[in-house]
This record gives structure tokens, sequence and C-alpha cells, in this order.
């Protein structure tokens, strides 16, 4: 019986692994490894994946790996057991973001469970969005669930906040834009080739042209002018704006603040919305400091949301399993 119970245990810490490596990461870089061992699922952080020009301090990255602890907490969770998690648990060892294990659960059902169905559905979506709004009573169920993992989710509503967000946006991807470095780590990181497993491909961004008609710019990864969604997104200060963040700034808050954008991107998906990211607001120090300013924020903003409903894209590639899970 004992050895039954191991055996169930390690195939759903198999499984965790795998529904991890569905989260979304900073330019689709992937920027993890996990390791399986007889009782634990570990998340390492790869670094040689971090973005050195937009994500010097590993932020963006640790965030990323945030997203795929929640997905094994979830695929856990599904499975009826508990998932406790160690976070940064070595000193020694930086790079080792989680460590989760599989104990019986002490309830007869674990909400977070629930969502574990939705990764297969979520991507993130740059296309225009419709006109229908979000009801408040959805927003009210993102903040939520952003609360339940530790996370501040600030709907961006009042007119003035709407229009300090896009002319900040605004802002931050001229500054971004004019700095060669970061056009040419754009560059490595998007791809028209289909064969590519990482990277933004061009099949999920629009094709670049004066005609976007954006107000909180969409990032343009269109480095080729291969973009195959159309050129008119209409990103608008006037849509559903949620900023993420946390009241520390320290890699313990990234991570945890990543294990909530996945649940709130989780919990959005099985509403029926989509949403798509915006970080360059937050990635430009003088940006990010006016915005808290403006916004009269006491947290730190980590991500931009902006949730809709649009047609569906065309799901960004992964890596070989084998190239990220070990045991």
């Amino acid at each position: 019986m004992t050895s039954l119970i191991h055996q169930e245990r390690g195939q759903t810490l198999r499984r965790a692994a795998v529904r991890a490596t569905l989260a979304p990461s900073i330019h689709n870089t992937q920027p993890w490894r996990f390791v399986l061992s007889a009782d634990a699922l570990e998340i390492h952080a790869d670094p040689a994946r971090q973005l050195r020009v937009l994500d010097p301090r590993g932020r963006q990255m640790t965030i990323s790996c945030g997203c795929a602890l929640f997905n094994a907490r979830a695929s856990i969770a599904a499975a009826g057991y508990d998932p406790p998690v160690e976070r940064l648990p070595d000193p020694m060892q930086p790079d080792l973001v989680a460590r989760v294990r599989v104990r019986e659960a002490r309830r007869d059902w674990i909400p977070i469970g629930a969502l574990d169905a939705e990764a297969d559905r979520r991507h993130t979506n740059r296309r225009r969005f419709s006109d229908e709004p979000v009801p408040p009573a959805d927003v009210a169920a993102l903040v939520a669930a952003a609360d339940a993992e530790g996370a501040v989710l600030f709907p961006v509503e009042r007119t003035e906040h709407r229009q300090s967000t896009a002319r900040l946006s605004q802002l931050a991807d001229e500054i971004e834009n004019a700095d060669p470095a970061y056009r040419a780590e754009l560059r490595a990181w998007t791809t028209d080739d289909a064969r590519r497993r990482d990277g933004v491909p061009a099949a999920a961004v629009p094709h670049t042209d004066a005609g976007s008609g954006d107000e909180v710019p969409i990032r343009d990864f269109d480095t080729r002018g291969m973009g195959w969604l159309p050129t008119e997104t209409q990103s608008s200060m006037r849509q559903c704006l949620l900023l993420l963040g946390s009241a520390a700034d320290d890699p313990v808050a990234w991570l945890r603040s990543g294990e909530a954008l996945e649940r709130v991107l989780l919990e959005l998906t099985r509403r029926g919305y989509v949403a798509s990211p915006f970080t360059q607001v937050i990635e430009v120090a003088r940006t990010n400091a006016l915005l808290r300013q403006e916004l009269a924020l006491t947290m730190y903003p980590h991500i931009l949301l902006r949730v809709g409903r649009a047609s569906a894209i065309t799901p960004n590639r992964r890596r070989r399993l084998v190239d990220m899970i070990a045991e």
C-alpha cells in the first residue's frame, strides 16, 4: 500500500511539472527548470533565459516562475492533495525559487484545483478587444483572487488614473524603443520561425503600422514586419485595466505576485475573458515612480493587465519537456 501511495504521489508531481510548463512568461522566455525527486518538485529559475536589458534585477523572471508555481499547485490540488510550498528555501541556491510537495488534503475540496483545467485555455491575447465591459462582479472576483495569493489587484477606474496610466505607458514605450540594446534583445526573443519553441511568434503579434489606435501601447514585437494579427488593436484607456502589485519589492514578493498573476489569469479565463499584459510602464524607473505617485499607490506595481473579450489566437509553442524537466 505504501509503495502505491508513493507511486501515486510521484505521478502527481510529474503531472504538476508538466502543467507548470504551460505558464506565461516574459517574452515567452520560459525561464525555468523543474527537478523531480521522490517527494518534491523543485522549480528553478534559469538565468540563461533572463532578459538582461529589460529585466536586470530578475523581477520578471521570478514573476514568470511564480506563474509556473501556481500551475503546479493547481495541478496537485486538482488531484485531491494539498500542495505545501517552500519559497526560496535555500540561500545557497538563489535560483531555487520553490519546492512543492504532495500532502493528504485536510479538506474535501481545494478551490485552486478548479483552475487547473484553465491552463490549457489561457493565452496572452494582443488582438483588438470587444467594446463589452467587464462587469464589476467579475472585477471583484479577480481582485479577490489576487488577494488570496497575498498580492494587490488595483482596478484603474478613475478618469485621471486612466489618463495617467495611458500617458506614462506611452512615455515608457518611447523610452524603451529608443534604446538600441532593448531593440536588439526584443529581436532576439521574437521569431517568424514556426519551428522555434520559445520567444514570441509572429502569429501572436499585430503587424506594426501607424494605424494601431492604441492609447495604452502594446509592445512592438513585430521587429521584422511579419506580424500576423491585424494592425488595429485599439488598446484603450477606457477598457478594463488592472494593476497587479505587492506590498514589498523583493524576490519573495515577486514570486508571490507571479502566483497571484496566474491565479487571476486562470480565473478570468474561466469566466470567458482574455488578457493582454503591459509592463513597459513598470520597467522604466521614471515612469514607474510617476505611476505610483499619480495613482497614489502604496504597493509596488509589477504588471498592468488589459482584460476583455477577443477572438482566439494561435497559442505560443513550448520547449520540449525533456529540456525543462529532470529527475
